[in-house]
């Protein structure tokens, strides 16, 4: 991290305004790297200065509409969900379904789709390519709310409910059964409470021998 700063502060900002560096860096790291113009605006950064610094070799690169990355930050096996999310966060998304799966690390399994759930009042919203968006008049709050890499992702009972209602019962639910059991992120009940009672014997099958 110390490398990025460093080469950050010899090329962002208003020459010697190593302000700027800060700024940048701290909207960006807990979110993978990734930042949106509003978020840098909010921040006190020109957008002039993000689009000086986005050119060509410059320090940031583009990663969608009014999203930028700091172009040496190291990668994440998950990126490609961040700079999506970002672009849809005004609309109250959270990363849903598979892809909740996938930032919860409960898969093996990248999807086609980045999947997203929305408030129903936000279905005028424009859906970038590559995005299955989902809506809901449920707020998603509480327990069936997480935060993975500054996204605001779906909870395992939620995520599981939602996969199993929208593909049914897979091997890749199987695993994540036993998966968020191993390492305590769940419970049977909490997950039978969420599950339709056609699906109750798949899930006891999946849960047996993880003792909980």
């Amino acid at each position: 991290m110390h490398v990025i700063v460093t080469y950050m502060a010899s090329l962002v900002g208003d020459k010697d305004d190593t302000s700027v560096v800060d700024r940048l860096y701290a909207l960006a790291e807990p979110q993978g790297g990734y930042f949106t113009a509003q978020q840098a605006i909010d921040a006190g950064i020109a957008r002039s200065t993000l689009t000086y610094h986005a050119r060509e070799g410059g320090t940031l690169q583009r990663a969608g509409r009014a999203v930028y990355r700091l172009r040496r930050f190291p990668s994440s096996p998950h990126e490609h969900v961040v700079p999506i999310w970002l672009g849809l966060s005004r609309a109250d998304a959270v990363v849903s379904n598979v892809s909740a799966l996938e930032l919860l690390d409960l898969t093996d399994v990248i999807a086609d789709e980045v999947h997203v759930t929305m408030p129903r009042s936000k279905r005028g919203t424009t859906i970038p390519e590559g995005v299955r968006a989902h809506f809901t008049d449920r707020p998603i709050r509480g327990q069936d709310r997480r935060v993975v890499l500054g996204v605001p992702v779906t909870g395992v009972e939620r995520t599981l409910a939602d996969v199993v209602r929208g593909d049914g019962w897979t091997e890749q639910v199987d695993l994540a059964v036993r998966q968020s059991l191993s390492r305590g992120m769940t419970t049977v009940p909490r997950l039978s409470a969420r599950l339709p009672k056609s699906w109750q014997a798949r899930l006891h099958a999946a849960a047996g021998g993880t003792g909980s």
